[in-house]
């Protein structure tokens, strides 16, 4: 790197760490819509040449070099076996004669921007995973596990009947209990731990776009648009939950279980802040 380009690099850095702190300050104790919109102008601020429904590709949005890869890959998506094998499912008639389709309100391509949801009857935060499971014990079927390829496919469906819809996902504000749990996600996303001690936001906020190896780090504005992926080095599909337990496994901390109240907390969280992207999984990633 050239003398001036390091400079410029080094200045990126520093106006990028400059309104990163501005971020956690305004969001210290700013409410859900206050913490989404300063998020949103955090990412605005730091990348002004990116429209704001470009955020819905990821690290796609701001490296040009992997966005050619990845445009290269979707001519023949290696997600496709999944979204044929989840269309099967869905459509499958339990043995009582229902399908996944009468467990939920919306018609199939309203279904997945409404997810993650506060489950007030429960008084919890409720995935799209977590509802899935819910249909089938209602109808005395047994538990897909998490992280299994059936379930995944399943969910790549949803996202793909759902493409081009806009996150929408809802704090009820009567609620305090949808509050806490965005809080508690909040909290996480904030929150430095492992051998490491980083937190999601030194990563994905304070060294967006910065190399870790090979790899640049993406941004977590749009970050859940796309799950679940298909990852390249895994030869699989994998869920968003997946993806956190592999970041917290990077810092060097045991990672919590998969639809564990932590992980779905953090879900919750993010998909609020991504509100009004379009939806555009399910995806493919290295």
């Amino acid at each position: 790197m050239q003398a001036g380009s390091r400079t410029i690099h080094t200045k990126r850095i520093a106006v990028g760490l400059l309104l990163a702190i501005a971020l956690l300050q305004q969001t210290a104790l700013a409410g859900p819509e206050d913490d989404r919109k300063a998020f949103v102008a955090f990412y605005q601020s730091r990348f002004p040449d990116i429209p704001l429904q470009e955020f819905a590709n990821g690290i796609y949005a701001i490296d040009a070099d992997a966005r050619q890869q990845w445009q290269d890959i979707e001519e023949f998506p290696p997600y496709e076996f999944a979204i044929d094998q989840g269309t099967a499912l869905w459509a499958e008639r339990f043995a009582n004669g229902s399908t996944y389709s009468d467990c939920f309100a919306s018609p199939t391509a309203g279904i997945r921007q409404l997810f993650p949801r506060w489950d007030a009857d429960h008084e919890r935060v409720e995935t799209l995973e977590l509802a899935i499971n819910e249909c089938r014990l209602d109808n005395d079927l047994p538990d897909l596990e998490y992280g299994s390829d059936e379930l995944a496919s399943i969910t790549a469906y949803l996202a793909f009947e759902a493409r081009g819809r806009l996150v929408d996902v809802q704090i009820p504000d009567d609620d305090p209990g949808a509050l806490a749990a965005y809080e508690a996600g909040k909290q996480f996303y904030y929150t430095k731990r492992g051998q490491l001690n980083f937190a999601c936001y030194d990563c994905h906020v304070l060294s967006v776009s910065q190399y870790v190896r090979a790899d640049r780090l993406g941004p977590s504005l749009g970050h859940p648009t796309h799950f679940p992926v298909y990852r390249s080095k895994l030869g699989g599909m994998i869920s968003l939950q997946q993806r956190f337990s592999g970041c917290v496994r990077d810092v060097r901390a045991k990672p919590f279980a998969l639809q564990s109240e932590e992980f779905r907390n953090l879900e919750y969280f993010l998909n609020y802040m991504s509100n009004g992207l379009e939806l555009n999984g399910p995806g493919a990633r290295k």
